[in-house]
């Protein structure tokens, strides 16, 4: 059993970032970094199915009242919720996803921790844009906004994790 506090803090930091950060940076039309990924990439490996995606839904919902979208960011966060369990299965083995744990590069090994947040993040602003954009006519300039998009926020994933999963020492 997990303490629940570090992951209330971790939805808290996710989704603040989100909005009072990223959502009002103006850099490019591609870049538009969705770091709430994080919360639902960093629950625990042996979490049950109904929570993590309980997780995915609360955090698209808490995404989408604060930027005032119907349905953008809750679609694409309950997917990878859904789809999180087979990407750890499929990159890790199952008898060590088993033992539980939070997600990391010292957990799962640096090269299949990329790839599971890679792919996680491809899946999500994928979905994300397409529903965004809505128009086949705008094929290139979504995919487009997806790699850059998924490139940021992969690099600022891999941030929040380093500060999420990072040993603290203990001050006498």
């Amino acid at each position: 059993m997990y303490r629940i506090y570090p992951f209330v803090i971790l939805f808290l930091t996710t989704a603040l970032l989100q909005v009072f950060l990223f959502d009002n940076l103006s850099v490019s039309i591609y870049l538009d970094p969705l770091v709430y990924v994080a919360f639902v990439l960093l629950l625990p490996l042996d979490i049950r199915p109904v929570t993590l995606l309980g997780a995915g839904l609360a955090m698209g919902l808490a995404m989408d009242f604060a930027m005032g979208t119907a349905g953008l960011n809750t679609v694409p966060t309950l997917l990878i919720a859904f789809v999180r369990p087979y990407l750890v299965a499929g990159l890790y083995s199952r008898d060590d996803a088993r033992e539980g744990g939070i997600p990391s590069p010292e957990r799962l090994g640096r090269a299949v921790f990329a790839k599971y947040v890679v792919a996680a993040v491809a899946i999500h602003h994928t979905v994300f844009f397409a529903l965004e954009s809505l128009s086949a006519s705008l094929l290139l300039h979504t995919a487009l906004r997806i790699v850059a998009s998924g490139a940021v926020t992969v690099a600022c994933v891999r941030l929040i994790v380093s500060v999420f999963t990072a040993k603290r020492s203990v001050r006498v």
